[in-house]
């Protein structure tokens, strides 16, 4: 009997250090199955955040670099210049790319960079104790925001699709989540176009991934999916919101 369901090629056999319920390892796990039917494992570049991913490197085949916290757009652009045939992308968290990194973020779309970003926003800081991030919800409690985060006084999250999509640079931006299969499948097929316009030179390209952090919400696996459902999707909401002209 033949196997219908295997690893791929471009992910690594070494157990994650991600905690129980996060959606780390299942957005690993598509970025890898993209890279394996695109054929492009021997030609592409990952660059690794400061944050939950920051061994990153440990879980692909293929080649990765490590930055500094937020600079992952600009080593990705600086690779992409020099190696231009190379299928760079940047794999990065809410805190590592919309707090210090929103510069960097915002000025590689608008110079219309031809790498992609892989954005997971799970509302807090997860790897450093679960403070609050530009994400996090207003009244969500973190080890920052005890009572609850307080829009009037602190600002509403950011929302990082709308606010790249607003910029005249042709790019491809989508959000999309991976907290159930049905999402899943949607996710994939929106890193798999993003991977694409890169390979067709295109434009820039991102897709935002709303994730869980059962650790630093304090709710259980379960609890966190539905919470993630009901809260963060409310807010941000799923779908393309910029293409570039065909």
């Amino acid at each position: 009997m033949g196997k219908a369901f295997k690893r791929p090629e471009s992910l690594s056999e070494n157990h994650t250090h991600y905690c129980p319920g996060c959606t780390h390892g299942v957005i690993h796990r598509l970025v890898a199955e993209v890279i394996d039917e695109l054929g492009i494992r021997g030609r592409t570049v990952g660059i690794a955040p400061v944050g939950c991913a920051v061994l990153a490197y440990n879980y692909f085949t293929f080649d990765f670099q490590e930055a500094a916290h937020g600079r992952a757009p600009a080593m990705a652009t600086g690779i992409k210049r020099v190696r231009p045939d190379l299928m760079v992308f940047t794999y990065q968290g809410d805190g590592d790319l919309a707090s210090i990194g929103m510069g960097e973020i915002i000025h590689a779309a608008n110079r219309g960079e031809k790498f992609t970003t892989i954005f997971v926003n799970n509302a807090v800081y997860g790897m450093t104790g679960g403070q609050m991030a530009p994400t996090t919800m207003p009244g969500q409690r973190t080890t920052t925001t005890p009572f609850g985060r307080d829009a009037e006084s602190i600002g509403m999250p950011v929302k990082m699709a709308e606010l790249l999509a607003a910029l005249e640079t042709p790019g491809y931006i989508a959000r999309q989540t991976v907290i159930r299969p049905k999402y899943i499948v949607r996710a994939k097929k929106a890193i798999k176009k993003a991977f694409t316009y890169q390979m067709e030179n295109r434009c820039f390209s991102l897709v935002e991934l709303i994730s869980t952090c059962p650790t630093n919400w304090g709710l259980t696996p379960a609890e966190a999916v539905n919470w993630a459902e009901d809260t963060l999707l409310s807010y941000y909401k799923l779908g393309e919101y910029k293409t570039p002209p065909e």
